[in-house]
């Protein structure tokens, strides 16, 4: 019958994996090498599978290590999360709300989007801005609480993510008032008489944009092309050229007196998702979130 399984020996198991070898391990845990390795031996046979195998002169981890030390991974790392959490409960700070930001999602909707959490009593919000790919894996690993996007989580047998939909906006067109001033074409040909600033393909509306230039036969300037839709939105503002921006962002574009709404592209939509790595969410601020979805 295999021996009980004990988080003390997964420990060891993961200083072993991250460290590199027994002797490095033993060192950092202050333990003799004998006493790491018969800690890994009986994690082994908890399991019933070898964890390790040789590798010139040290050891690399087997299929089931590499499996083993996935989970190791998302479990102490939520242990070294826990006197933060604790400290933070205790003494009143509130609920926190670990957010990824994808680099291709407008900035000037993202705090819309998060509006909801933000109402709640004594919310600490952190928000880390990243391209898409890592913060999935961020998300897997529970560093992340939810992940805000312009596309869903494509399917991954590897990571188990749920893509929740907080609705679409569709995009209008912004300009510099002294650009638009000068074309005499309407909307949206007056687009080919100035200057455009795009968002590059790290947004999913990138590509939809093109295929909206070519059937209304445009083919504009591009003077620019931005990661970052705030600052694509910056350079729209110094006068380097028209932009899209989303509908929901209109009010606090139109506030700025040097910009002036060109025309509204309805056909033109971007998607909102929310992504997160539970199915049934717990998480209460999450839970705020979702509230905003369409029916």
């Amino acid at each position: 019958m295999a021996a009980p399984f004990n988080y003390r020996h997964l420990y060891y198991f993961w200083v072993v994996a991250k460290e590199g070898g027994m002797a490095r391990a033993a060192a950092r845990l202050g333990m003799a090498v004998q006493t790491v390795s018969a800690q890994v031996r009986t994690l082994e046979q908890s399991l019933g599978h070898a964890l390790f195998k040789p590798a010139g002169r040290g050891m690399a981890l087997t299929d089931a290590g590499v499996a083993a030390m996935a989970q190791a991974d998302q479990i102490f790392q939520l242990g070294e999360q826990l006197p933060a959490v604790v400290r933070e409960a205790a003494t009143g700070q509130g609920l926190r709300l670990a957010v990824g930001i994808s680099d291709g999602l407008p900035k000037l909707v993202v705090r819309h989007l998060l509006q909801p959490s933000l109402e709640a009593p004594n919310v600490r919000l952190l928000c880390h801005e990243d391209e898409f790919d890592r913060l999935l894996g961020d998300l897997a690993l529970h560093r992340l609480d939810v992940v805000l996007s312009d596309r869903a989580a494509p399917p991954n047998p590897n990571l188990r993510l749920y893509s929740h939909a907080l609705g679409q906006a569709s995009l209008a067109w912004f300009a510099p008032v002294a650009l638009a001033a000068r074309c005499r074409a309407p909307f949206p040909d007056c687009l080919a008489e100035m200057p455009v600033l795009l968002p590059t393909g790290h947004a999913a509306v990138r590509l939809r944009i093109d295929q909206w230039f070519e059937r209304h036969g445009l083919h504009p300037q591009v003077a620019g092309e931005f990661e970052d839709s705030a600052l694509l939105a910056a350079f729209g503002r110094s006068g380097m050229g028209a932009f899209p921006a989303s509908s929901r962002s209109r009010g606090e574009l139109l506030d700025d007196p040097g910009l002036q709404l060109v025309g509204e592209a309805p056909e033109l939509v971007e998607h909102f998702y929310l992504i997160s790595a539970e199915r049934r969410i717990q998480h209460p601020l999450v839970q705020r979130l979702l509230q905003q979805r369409p029916d």
